[in-house]
C-alpha cells in the first residue's frame, strides 16, 4: 500500500492511498470544511466520488478502524472490532426523585448494576469521574458506561421511580 500527500495551494489537502490490488481511494480536506473522497478500482477509467461533511467522514473513519458507533437518542453504542467485538453503551440519564441527596457510594452503582458514572452535568457544568462521595441533586443529568445488559439494569435499579 503507498501513501502520498499533497498540499493544494488554495484548494486544501489531497491525501492517495493505492492499494496492493491497484485501486486507488484519494481523499480531499478542502480549505472549506468539505471532505471529497474518490474511488479508482484498477484498470477503470472513471471514478466515483462522494461529498461529505467532517462529522461524515469521521463516522467513515471510525467504521473503517472498526469503531463502529450506532447512536439513538440518548445512547451510543461503540463496537471495537480490533479487540473482539468489544461493545459499549454510554448513555444519559436524567436522575429520578430517589436518588436526590444520595452519593454514588450509597447507591452502590457498580456493584448492583456493573456500570459506572463517568460524568455529571450540573447547572451547565460538567464533573468528570466524580467521586463516590458525589451527592445527586434535583435537575443532574448523569453519563454512564457499560454493556448493553448493565445499563438496562442501571435503568431499571436506579431511574425508574
Amino acid at each position: 500500500m503507498t501513501l502520498r500527500s499533497l498540499n493544494l495551494p488554495g484548494v486544501g489537502t489531497k491525501y492517495e492511498i493505492e492499494t496492493d490490488k491497484g485501486d486507488t481511494v484519494a481523499v480531499f480536506f478542502t480549505k472549506t470544511g468539505v471532505i471529497q473522497m474518490y474511488t479508482l478500482q484498477k484498470g477503470c477509467q472513471t471514478s466515483s466520488a462522494a461529498e461529505m461533511t467532517p462529522v461524515e467522514a469521521r463516522r467513515l473513519g471510525n467504521i473503517l478502524t472498526g469503531a463502529i458507533i450506532e447512536a439513538d437518542q440518548e445512547s451510543v453504542e461503540i463496537a471495537f472490532s480490533a479487540l473482539a467485538d468489544l461493545r459499549i453503551t454510554i448513555h444519559t440519564f436524567y436522575i429520578p426523585d430517589k436518588i436526590i441527596g444520595k452519593t454514588i457510594e450509597d447507591l452502590q452503582v457498580r456493584a448492583k448494576t456493573g456500570a459506572t458514572i463517568i460524568a455529571i452535568c450540573r447547572h451547565d457544568r460538567n464533573i468528570i469521574n466524580p467521586a463516590p462521595t458525589f451527592v445527586f441533586e434535583a435537575g443532574d443529568a448523569v453519563l454512564v458506561i457499560g454493556e448493553t445488559t448493565q445499563i438496562k439494569t442501571f435503568e431499571s435499579e436506579l431511574m425508574v421511580e
